[in-house]
């Protein structure tokens, strides 16, 4: 039997009216948006991300902005009780209803449901939204706290203004970052508009799973609000099955449970591990419906002692996998500009490249619904931070409330997503309370203060969302231990920044052995053609004013420089430069994680920081700003294969120095292959090792098969490292028992610079393959890091190669954004380079 529909929303997006009390701005906006995107349009702000311009548009953040529209109700469309839905306004401002104050908004994290029953007239009505200057709100609250509580300085950069961004509730990267454009965006990205219910709306709908030998119980759970006393009717459908229910609701929240049976569930694997099928609920409350995908896991963290420790590992489907990935931050500082579809682009180029894991990081934002169902679609799981990153919070009655509503609406938005693997109450706010003078000062009065804070949103969790596991921050060591997770590598998860913020040498990555490293990384310049779009020709020089705006971590572009020095001869032009910059922030990453991953199932999960960019700069991530790829990109597509054979060089005795850092060069005694299997079946491969001589030549050094057992991590061979002439690397590759190629990889025992590299002649053919375009390499000579790049949107198979003589290398062009190149496209703009050309 149908329900009767009795809801209805009237859509009130669209254009509004900007204006300013202070300025003579009057341009259209449309939203959900932002202001500098309408500014942006109407020609009132140069384009904030080329050259400086960032500092020409700090204006927009210290001016009151207002947006109004009118629209039209109909008699039927008010027949009943109201509410204005607004969720996402960015962040302090006063909402009005045909001239009436009907709420005041504090925070951007939170959907907004306010009861206008009464207040809508049949005709024209008018909605307008006021918003206050953020920065002046913020320190005005930090100016009235009892004792301070000190803001991150991140953005501090190139003269801009801080913000106390700990007083209020918005993505902290809109202030900048070490990484990010400080642009403070306003506006209102998520629903608006008016819902008109016979008696009660849905406020949540949440799925918990129980998990038998041939079948999983689902758990529904609705949270309904109710206007008055009464009853309505509710159904919700799944797997052809139908639950429709009357019942009786009082007046405001009323929670109800209805429970299903799944007989031979289809059970969901991060990528890489299986299939993602999805079971569509709907669930229909007179009208109103809400879809949800659900996917049947069961999904643990095994956090218990062993010999070394304790644990740190997800368990999936009753097995324990190893996670691979990286951080992720908002898509763009304009948010406007992100996009279902830029979204899927990023996440997509995320699986091709064998991640299934991304963190979603504490100083950025709750993504929207479409991210989460992309990822649950993806097979990428989200390891989710709380918002809260790099700083102390203020812990009083009204903060806490306010930060209680956001939680326990975004936990109950997203807890049916099987995407979701773990709640994280922040990034790194544990480890900020040794930062700040006034937090060394009184260290007992911030710990107190942190913990008011942190045990409320472990306890939201464990109420809302029971079977998730919630991890109090990253890095941490684990329930109510606030001691340095930054180093520590016995348990917990593990911040490693050791190789770029004191400058140690990529062998340093060794001496560490995490448990679960969430965050490290290695910075490079963003490729050329993205430079191209933010920098004349003038500027393109590491030390010209517009570069350095372009790069927000205090000394980053002389971090990248010196590094240099270290590994390759120095590059002969500023293009070269960006070139070796990518090819070295691979290697660092690589050497990371190829070691991490080596000591499986000591370490069970590496997330490199970060994936994305928020806009064009130079940075740690892997993807350019706009989802091309990078180098490494392309090598964590190598790094993170599930069956993988890396190279690790054993040092029997390291040499340090006065601060404990590894004496750089040091050779080792011995290289030993290590191969891991992260299937869940047994694996049989074929390993061939050659010692290649710099100058072109090559010998076998090793040739065997063997088995990997499911999930595990073995020693194939060790390669006596004396037995190695001065001017020979190590190429290795494997296959599996039906002779296909499954990976390569090369181990280095000397900087590159000491090798004098040849100049090879590297030829590329196109052909098309099953109607996919191929590009061929072969080389006369070695050729290292051969890398290829075309003007269409779009990435390789791989790149970033190690040619040898006598064989061909194919590489298979996927095209972004809907591209369809011709052949004639893509070989007028083919450029191969190699790393011998950058000297």
């Amino acid at each position: 039997m149908a329900l009767t529909a009795t809801y209805s929303a009237l859509d009130l997006t669209g254009t509004f009216a900007l204006s300013s009390p202070t300025t003579d701005v009057q341009a259209p906006i449309t939203l959900p948006g932002d202001v500098h995107t309408a500014l942006l349009a109407a020609n009132r702000i140069p384009d904030p991300y080329f050259g400086e311009n960032e500092k020409t548009v700090m204006w927009v953040n210290e001016t009151a902005w207002a947006v109004e529209r009118s629209f039209t109700a109909s008699a039927a469309d008010i027949d009943g009780y109201l509410t204005l839905t607004l969720a996402e306004v960015d962040c302090i401002a006063t909402i009005l209803l045909n001239g009436e104050v009907v709420a005041k908004t504090q925070n951007s994290f939170i959907r907004n449901d306010i009861d206008v029953t009464g207040k809508v007239r049949a005709g024209d009505n008018t909605l307008r939204i006021e918003f206050d200057i953020a920065p002046d709100v913020a320190k005005a609250r930090a100016d009235a706290h009892p004792f301070p509580i000190p803001f991150t300085k991140n953005y501090q950069t190139n003269g801009l203004k801080g913000i106390h961004m700990n007083f209020i509730r918005k993505a902290a990267c809109h202030a900048g970052w070490d990484w990010g454009i400080c642009l403070m965006p306003i506006g209102v990205y998520g629903t608006m508009s008016l819902r008109k219910s016979r008696l009660a709306r849905q406020e949540s709908v949440q799925v918990d799973q129980a998990h038998g030998s041939n079948s999983v119980e689902l758990s529904i759970k609705t949270r309904l609000f109710a206007f008055a006393h009464g009853e309505v009717e509710l159904e919700h459908t799944i797997d052809g099955q139908v639950i429709t229910d009357k019942v009786v609701v009082q007046k405001g929240e009323n929670v109800f449970t209805h429970n299903v049976t799944i007989h031979a569930p289809k059970l969901w694997w991060p990528a890489g591990q299986g299939e993602q099928p999805l079971y569509e609920l709907v669930t229909n409350l007179e009208g109103e419906k809400t879809v949800r995908q659900i996917g049947l896991r069961q999904l643990e963290w095994v956090v218990e002692p062993d010999e070394i420790d304790h644990t740190f590992k997800c368990r999936i489907n009753g097995r324990d996998i190893t996670m691979m990935g990286a951080n992720w931050i908002p898509a763009d500082a304009i948010p406007s500009r992100i996009t279902p579809d830029v979204i899927r682009d990023l996440l997509e180029s995320a699986k091709a490249a064998n991640m299934n894991m991304l963190r979603i990081w504490g100083g950025g934002q709750y993504e929207p619904d479409y991210f989460y169902e992309l990822c649950d679609e993806l097979g990428i799981l989200i390891w989710h931070d709380f918002m809260f990153a790099c700083m102390s919070y203020p812990s009083d009655r009204p903060f806490l409330d306010n930060v209680r509503t956001e939680i326990t609406q975004q936990v109950r938005r997203l807890s049916h997503h099987a995407s979701i693997a773990l709640w994280c109450g922040d990034n790194e706010v544990i480890g900020s309370l040794h930062w700040y003078p006034e937090t060394k000062a009184a260290p007992e009065r911030y710990v107190a203060n942190y913990d008011r804070l942190n045990n409320m949103l472990g306890n939201i969790v464990e109420d809302e969302d029971p079977s998730r596991r919630f991890w109090p921050s990253s890095p941490s060591m684990g329930y109510l231990d606030f001691s340095d997770g930054w180093h520590a590598d016995t348990r917990g998860d593990t911040h490693y920044w050791d190789v770029w913020h004191s400058a140690k040498p990529f062998e340093a990555y060794r001496t560490v052995n995490p448990r679960f490293a969430s965050e490290f990384g290695f910075q490079s310049f963003t490729s050329m053609n993205v430079i191209e779009t933010f920098a004349e020709e003038k500027d393109r020089n590491p030390s010209s004013p517009v570069m350095e705006n372009h790069q927000r971590n205090a000394g980053g572009n002389a971090r990248i420089l010196e590094t240099m020095t270290r590994y390759f001869r120095f590059p002969r032009d500023f293009d070269q430069m960006v070139f070796l910059s990518q090819i070295q922030q691979g290697l660092a990453i690589k050497t990371a994680i190829e070691y991490w991953r080596s000591t499986k199932p000591r370490c069970m999960g590496t997330l490199f920081w970060q994936i994305n960019d928020i806009w064009p700069v130079a940075s740690w991530s892997s993807l350019d700003y706009g989802g091309q790829w990078k180098l490494l990109q392309y090598m964590a597509k190598r790094f993170f294969l599930p069956v993988n054979v890396v190279a690790v060089p054993v040092i029997e005795e390291i040499s340090t120095n006065s601060r404990g850092t590894p004496v750089e060069n040091q050779p080792p005694t011995s290289i030993v292959l290590r191969g891991i299997n992260d299937t869940a079946k047994p694996v049989s491969i074929s390993l061939e090792v050659r010692a290649v001589k710099i100058a072109g030549g090559d010998r076998v050094v090793f040739s065997g098969n063997t088995a990997i057992s499911p999930d595990g991590a073995i020693t194939i061979a060790a390669i006596p490292f004396k037995d190695l002439a001065s001017d020979e690397f190590l190429f290795f590759s494997w296959r599996d028992a039906k002779g296909n190629l499954l990976g390569e990889n090369d181990y280095f025992p000397k900087p590159y610079k000491a090798y004098e590299l040849v100049q090879p002649k590297v030829r590329a053919a196109w052909s098309d393959v099953d109607g996919q375009l191929v590009l061929t390499l072969t080389s006369d000579q070695p050729a290292l890091f051969v890398t290829a790049t075309v003007d269409v949107p779009g990435y390789f198979s791989d790149n970033a190669v190690t040619l040898l003589p006598g064989r061909n290398t194919d590489l298979t062009f996927t095209p972004r954004h809907g591209a369809k190149p011709t052949a004639s496209e893509l070989v007028k703009s083919l450029k191969v380079r190699n790393l011998s050309e950058t000297f």
